[in-house]
């Protein structure tokens, strides 16, 4: 095989290239009339893209054209303007095309040596977090994949800043992300040695059983190391009582962790900023700029008060990047979480903030907010729906359960299975459920900057008219 045989001439490149990016922006031109969600079978998929690897290549055009019509398509659509399940993303056509760029200079963002400008963007980026949270001077961080990994990175540098103890022991919330868990876990963490701590009313930790179950801990030997909170629990958006903790763990020398990954970036708010006080005082924070930062998957975040947890975490010095060390004042980013090889994810929001500017993105933001309170207000008005959570950053629970249909808990979750279910077949909007004080409920997170009220607006509309249905189907069956 020759040298040309993985190669393009220019203009072959250039007509892939427009090709991709004309199906790209016709993609967003035409998503609103779309569903929110498509998929298919496996065994339909199977039957049209499992194969042997070809032996000889075929037309890059039409190599294209069946990704964009074959495979592409059968997914969530989660940057739809009615994609309300999970935590959405609505990535900036600009993030998109800085993805592209990184991708396309092949940067490997790992050392100061092997990219320096794009590790000087990294930086720069970094900071601008920084300053967002209110974190002081010395406060550092590095782009990962998303909040578990950020996550993991900040339990390592948690454990190492405690000296490895023995029976180390975390402790989360029952409303707390399963990453946290898993990364705890991760770095060996034993399972009798990871607390979950129960929500209040409010389904925020619970400060007293947090303050009883360390202090049982301690009587019975074990190590207290990580205490997490929720700025923005993925069920309810509820955020933990963040300067009662960090009080709290001050006291008693225990590192506290802030999981913000999707709702950390109300901090651009003035809003954001005093629902989130307290979060500057955390000793790591996980962020997604993926989520509500609209930016493309894969970018999170891991910010630490003191950069120099990550690096004595982290650090190593193998013979084969001994030429990669130009000092204190350049520092790799390999030296500060566990990869060698890391894509340029910082240039995606530092494209997007150029062409843009934070104006922009702070209105994004509270355009979420604003939204999530009028469906919390629309949700309390309705004679159908019932509120079942107080709405927090973006997201809004409740249910179906007529004020007048005197129905059981059984049947009052069969009725919103029944909704969620034709909500997801017959509408194009997509909605999910969580389980709230085993009441099951219907979640909205709206977070996507192409949402209007409309679109709000029309699902909920969709929601009361499958429960009315779905009540009168009830009560004729009894």
């Amino acid at each position: 095989m020759s040298q040309q045989d993985l190669q393009m001439a220019p203009d072959q490149m250039l007509d892939l290239a427009r090709m991709a990016a004309e199906l790209l922006v016709q993609r967003s031109e035409n998503l609103s009339s779309e569903h929110a969600w498509d998929g298919e079978f496996r065994e339909g998929l199977e039957s049209a893209l499992m194969e042997e690897a070809p032996e000889a290549g075929r037309p890059a055009t039409e190599v294209l054209q069946q990704a964009a019509s074959e495979i592409l398509p059968y997914a969530a659509r989660l940057d739809h303007p009615r994609s309300f399940a999970f935590v959405p993303s609505s990535p900036t056509w600009p993030g998109v095309i800085a993805d592209f760029m990184a991708a396309g200079f092949n940067i490997n963002a790992v050392t100061w040596l092997t990219a320096s400008g794009p590790s000087q963007v990294e930086l720069v980026v970094i900071d601008w977090f920084r300053r967002w949270v209110g974190y002081p001077e010395g406060a550092g961080g590095l782009f990962t994949s998303g909040g578990s990994v950020s996550t993991v990175d900040a339990f390592v540098a948690a454990r190492e800043a405690a000296g490895h103890p023995e029976r180390a022991t975390v402790y989360t919330s029952d409303r707390g992300h399963v990453a946290l868990h898993r990364a705890a876990m991760i770095i060996g963490v034993r399972p009798e040695c990871l607390r979950t701590i129960p929500s209040d009313e409010h389904f925020r930790l619970d400060m007293d059983s947090l303050r009883r179950a360390v202090a049982d801990d301690r009587a019975a030997g074990f190590s207290p190391m990580v205490v997490c909170a929720s700025a923005g629990t993925v069920s309810t958006g509820a955020i933990d009582p963040l300067e009662e903790m960090a009080d709290f763990c001050e006291s008693e020398g225990i590192w506290l962790h802030v999981d913000a990954a999707y709702g950390g970036f109300a901090v651009v708010t003035d809003e954001g900023r005093k629902l989130l006080r307290g979060m500057e005082r955390a000793d790591s924070i996980g962020l997604d700029p993926h989520k509500w930062f609209f930016q493309p998957y894969e970018a999170g975040c891991v910010l630490v008060k003191d950069a120099s947890t990550l690096t004595d975490a982290f650090e190593v010095r193998p013979d084969i990047l001994q030429d990669t060390v130009w000092g204190a004042n350049h520092p790799n980013f390999g030296d500060r979480g566990p990869q060698v090889s890391r894509a340029f994810r910082a240039l995606k929001v530092w494209m997007s903030v150029q062409v843009f500017g934070m104006a922009a993105f702070r209105r994004a933001v509270s355009k979420g907010l604003e939204l999530a309170e009028r469906a919390d207000a629309y949700v309390r008005a309705s004679p159908v729906l019932e509120g079942l959570s107080s709405t927090s950053l973006g997201i809004v629970c409740f249910r179906v359960n007529p004020e007048d249909a005197d129905l059981g808990g059984a049947t009052v979750e069969q009725i919103n299975r029944t909704v969620l279910a034709r909500l997801f077949w017959e509408e194009p909007a997509l909605v999910s459920s969580t389980m709230l004080r085993d009441r099951f409920a219907l979640r909205m997170c709206i977070l996507n900057h192409n949402t209007d009220w409309e679109d709000v607006h029309e699902t909920l509309e969709a929601i009361e008219r499958f429960g009315r249905e779905a009540v009168a189907e009830e009560a004729a069956e009894r």
